[in-house]
């Protein structure tokens, strides 16, 4: 079984920002305050970067896009029979 290595996050708030806390805590059935914050603070990290890898997913399907509309590849043999099918097909 490995060992996970453990690193240390503390914090001081408003004893109102801790009660309030401690409530949605428990509201949502955590055991600690620890588990609710480790729990609320993984959710928006995740959310955080997986919107940030959407952009530059979007920005690479646009550089991807816009390089096959200004260099696109000469058409296959495929592309040039369905051309001529299509052609046959409304009599040119």
């Amino acid at each position: 079984m490995s060992t996970v290595e453990k690193a240390r996050f503390d914090t001081k708030l408003p004893k109102e920002q801790k009660a309030f806390f401690e409530y949605a805590a428990s509201l949502g059935g955590f055991r600690t305050l620890t588990e609710f914050i480790i729990s609320a603070a993984q959710n928006q990290a995740k959310k955080i970067v997986g919107d940030h890898n959407k952009i530059l997913a979007s920005k690479r399907d646009q550089e991807m896009f816009f390089n096959a509309l200004m260099n696109p590849e000469k058409p296959n043999e495929n592309l040039r029979n369905a051309m001529i099918n299509y052609k046959e097909t409304l009599g040119e």
